[in-house]
């Protein structure tokens, strides 16, 4: 019986004999595990998977200490491990045969001392971007992926929910981003899907801040934003909270962000350009003239990758399809004041309809 990988890998090669491309070579690790099932951090070893239209054949090459893992998880059956003390390309051209002349290949993923190598040893060869094709496909999400990424939202709105009772003033935001990250594992994670993200004060003003030794105190903002990965899907997930009483005005930002994001939510749907999610969201906030205080992007593709396609911008014609996942994550980031943000992950089902795959609440909470 075929398996996921193989369905995507037959879809990749009747791109590449259309396009008359004779050898797909992918080496983003996000997208090695897409189209084959192993999922690896290479770091600075070479790992691909090449697809040759021309016989038919696809290899997976690998660090050779990655090779069982690989064995262990992978449909592709050949798989050709690479040591550290050999030339990656050297390899390559042993496998394949050295007359190709085109290889399609991940513009954002593929370097220039890697293109170097790839001529040195393929000296007739050019290259193809391919990488719309593998974005496009990556995009529409099937329910298999969406169970998947259900899985890894479940786990992390866990984490958010019991984390949260941790809190009390003298607290440091990296005692508390600490207090996370052992209940990501505790709860079933692989581990994080990015830098956890823990805001208080005046620094919740900062969308990606970095946590550090400042303590807790009465009346704060305190902006949590984190994600894990389970069986190489992701989740984002980003709540704010206020410690002990809030002002007028803390209530008033607050409940503007939520509309914001409510606005964002009920703009989805199949069939109309991306920009309408983020000017639903955006025109919310200006309305209450908070509109330069929202400065990026209402939201982002969300999968394999905590951030891939599509970007939710107001400039983003391109038309929302049924399986796209992303998140609508609107704000108001005040400097010297602090900042809400509130990130929901949204995906656009069968029917063309919005589901909202978080459920973690949205009113203000105090702690």
């Amino acid at each position: 019986m075929s398996t996921i990988y193989e369905h995507r890998r037959t879809a990749l090669a009747q791109y590449l004999s259309e396009q008359e491309i004779e050898i797909a070579m992918i080496t983003d690790p996000a997208n090695v595990f897409y189209y084959s099932g192993f999922n690896s951090e290479p770091h600075e070893r070479f790992m691909s998977l090449m697809i040759d239209t021309r016989v038919e054949q696809t290899i997976l090459f690998v660090p050779a200490l990655d090779k069982s893992a690989a064995e262990a998880v992978t449909d592709v059956t050949t798989i050709i491990p690479i040591s550290d003390e050999q030339v990656p390309f050297e390899v390559v051209s042993n496998a394949l045969s050295n007359d190709a002349k085109l290889f399609g290949v991940e513009k954002k993923s593929l370097n220039l001392f890697r293109y170097d190598s790839l001529r040195a040893f393929f000296p007739q060869a050019e290259v193809v971007d391919i990488q719309p094709f593998t974005d496009e496909l990556r995009m529409r999400k099937s329910r298999e992926e969406i169970e998947l990424m259900q899985n890894a939202i479940n786990i992390i709105e866990k984490v958010l929910a019991e984390g949260i009772k941790k809190v009390k003033v003298g607290m440091t935001e990296l005692e508390l981003t600490a207090e996370f990250e052992t209940l990501m594992r505790e709860l079933g994670a692989d581990g994080p899907s990015f830098s956890t993200i823990v805001l208080s004060g005046e620094k919740a003003a900062l969308p990606h801040g970095t946590p550090g030794d400042r303590q807790f105190q009465e009346g704060d903002f305190l902006l949590i934003d984190m994600g894990v990965v389970k069986d190489g899907y992701c989740s984002d997930t980003t709540r704010t909270f206020i410690i002990g009483e809030p002002t007028e005005k803390q209530k008033e930002i607050y409940d503007i962000v939520l509309k914001s994001n409510q606005a964002g939510i009920n703009a989805v749907k199949a069939g109309v350009a991306l920009k309408t999610f983020d000017i639903a969201a955006r025109d919310v906030i200006a309305n209450e003239g908070y509109d330069e205080y929202f400065n990026n992007r209402v939201g982002h593709g969300l999968g394999i990758e905590v951030h891939e396609e599509p970007s939710v911008h107001k400039n983003n014609e391109n038309i929302a399809n049924e399986g796209l996942v992303f998140t609508i994550e609107p704000g108001i980031y005040i400097p010297e004041y602090g900042g809400v943000r509130i990130e929901d992950t949204v995906y656009i089902n069968e029917k063309g309809e919005a589901e909202v795959l978080t459920s973690f609440p949205r009113e203000l909470q105090t702690l």
